[in-house]
């Protein structure tokens, strides 16, 4: 529901603070008094295309805020999750700046938006239905979701569209396999002989990286093995070997200590010293009891190394990215039909055909039965709203091969007029026809529509005396499942209305400015006499408007 509206510097409005309630609201006033700014102004702020006219002469830049208020509405919060723009629990804030060079900045929730988010997301808050503004109810897709929600099959859709995804998936498989049988099935074979190819060397990563190391060691064993005993010879079993020596700089040196106790320094850091070369000695006799040379191994590892280079060179790619060949490998074989033979993909696509058709026959069958009974509803309305004579269908038109919302399209026609044949609710010609009608759509399918604030602009254009009455009960009916505004210079409209608010023209300082007011006690019946008598008001004009209202006079 629409709460709060600012409006700065637009057209001929200032600076506009507007609080909004729920119910049925009039906006009333003097011809010209400039009653459609305020829904142009939520249209802009709602994704609209504007240019730098709008804003109000002398001023930098228009500024446009509206805050609906979401709580009850799950499909536009998943979405403004999804879009990444949720601002304050349940609030959904949408502003639009415009400057005088015509260039647009769009908000949502304070977070910069593009302008078809802004537009995606008006979509779901607001609906606007006059002469001069968008129309959900003209969008095929609407009307279909609109006659699903009234047929109650809202369900019985979402399981058509599954069928139907998993026949055309089979669909196009059959296609893929069909149009080059023979290229396919050489693909296929050739797929399968590599994929037996990759998947026979056992490859891993690790794998990989273990096998290159423990080669590396094992052929160069021998100068491994020459390099201990070098040094076990070095360090302990030559004439001249270190330990040898330094054994015998040891003795010399505790000889010594005798005589200078200096030297006692010198020989723990020998004896350190003496410590570590011998724990070398043992660790590379260790190395040489544990490192053999192992010819037949050393080849089996040089075989296996080839020929994981060979499969990589086949696929032109490093060893190390044979995981994702075989990745690419197996995929492209699943597209192909992996092993099935094309005819029995043939006969899986037949199953998901019956499956959907059955499935959408049942979904056309309710559709049709909701379709007669919203046809009849809104005929009947239309009798009452001027149109005497006129007629209303709800129109399913078969598709050949269906879609993913079932065997028919869905259209709404009409004929406003006695003689004239039914076209698409698109191409009514009178904005005043189509307001009306889509306010009696509106009425007949209230418990089903998602959009909670609806905004009607000159419905009762060309109307008057009974239809007006009419309109206006309606407009407070519908009042009592949404919230409701509309532009109105009827009399018999507004005094239906929970609320009423009166548009103005004002000249400051030589400058003309609109207002909105909003009406109490006998503001409220001053307009309403004003909007029945004109110029002059009488006492039995007010008297009039007292019992309009349900006033005492």
């Amino acid at each position: 529901m629409l709460k709060f509206l600012t409006i700065r510097d637009f057209i001929i409005v200032s600076n506009l603070e507007l609080d909004f309630s729920a119910g049925f609201t009039a906006l009333t006033g003097e011809t010209g008094a400039g009653k459609s700014i305020l829904i142009d102004a939520l249209s802009l702020a709602l994704g609209e295309r504007g240019d730098a006219t709008m804003v109000r002469h002398g001023c930098e830049r228009l500024d446009i805020a509206a805050e609906f208020d979401i709580a009850s509405m799950p499909n536009i919060q998943a979405w403004l999750s999804e879009q990444e723009l949720v601002g304050d629990e349940n609030i959904c804030l949408m502003r639009r700046v415009l400057d005088n060079t015509g260039r647009s900045r769009s908000f949502i929730n304070g977070r910069s938006a593009t302008l078809q988010q802004l537009k995606m997301a008006g979509e779901q808050l607001l609906d606007i239905h006059g002469q001069h503004a968008h129309q959900s109810l003209l969008r095929p897709e609407a009307q279909r979701v609109l006659l699903d929600g009234y047929a109650g099959v809202i369900n019985e859709v979402t399981q058509v569209t599954t069928l139907y995804r998993e026949w055309q998936s089979l669909r196009r498989r059959c296609i893929s396999l069909s149009e080059d049988a023979e290229a396919v099935q050489a693909e296929r074979e050739l797929l399968q002989f590599q994929r037996a190819e990759v998947e026979g060397l056992g490859f891993s990563l690790p794998d990989w990286s273990a096998l290159q190391e423990d080669y590396a060691r094992l052929s160069h064993a021998a100068n491994l093995l020459d390099t201990a005993a070098f040094g076990v010879e070095s360090l302990s079993e030559a004439d001249d070997a270190c330990l040898t020596q330094l054994n015998a700089l040891m003795m010399r040196l505790h000889e010594g200590i005798v005589y200078d106790a200096s030297l006692g320094e010198v020989a723990r850091l020998l004896e350190s010293a003496q410590t570590e070369i011998q724990e070398a000695v043992y660790a590379l006799r260790h190395y040489q009891q544990r490192l053999e040379s192992d010819p037949q191994r050393l080849q089996q590892q040089e075989q296996r190394i080839q020929s994981v280079l060979d499969t990589a060179r086949k696929h032109r790619v490093a060893p190390e990215k044979l995981d994702e060949v075989l990745q690419r490998i197996v995929a492209r074989l699943e597209e192909l039909g992996g092993d099935a033979n094309l005819a029995e993909l043939m006969q899986q696509e037949k199953c998901a055909l019956q499956n959907y058709f059955k499935a959408a026959q049942k979904l056309s069958v309710v559709r049709q039965r909701a379709a007669e009974k919203l046809t009849r509803e809104m005929t009947i309305a239309m009798q009452t709203l001027a149109m005497q004579g006129g007629k209303f269908s709800v129109a399913l038109i078969p598709l050949a091969e269906g879609n993913a919302y079932g065997l028919e399209a869905i259209e709404f026609q009409v004929a406003a007029n006695p003689g004239v044949p039914l076209r698409s609710l698109a191409k009514v010609a009178s904005g005043g026809e189509l307001s009306r009608i889509s306010l009696a759509i509106q009425v007949a399918t209230s418990q089903v529509a998602s959009v909670p604030t609806l905004i009607f602009d000159e419905v009762d254009s060309g109307i008057g005396g009974g239809v007006a009455e009419i309109v206006g009960h309606l407009l407070k009916k519908l009042g009592g499942t949404y919230q409701v505004l509309c532009v109105t210079h009827l009399p018999q409209v507004a005094a239906v209305a929970n609320q009423q608010w009166q548009v103005s023209k004002v000249v400051e300082n030589g400058v003309t400015l609109s207002h909105i007011t909003v009406l109490e006690g006998e503001q409220r019946v001053a307009e309403i006499a004003r909007m029945l008598g004109g110029v002059t008001i009488t006492n039995t004009t007010r008297k009039h408007a007292a019992e309009m209202l349900g006033w005492p006079a």
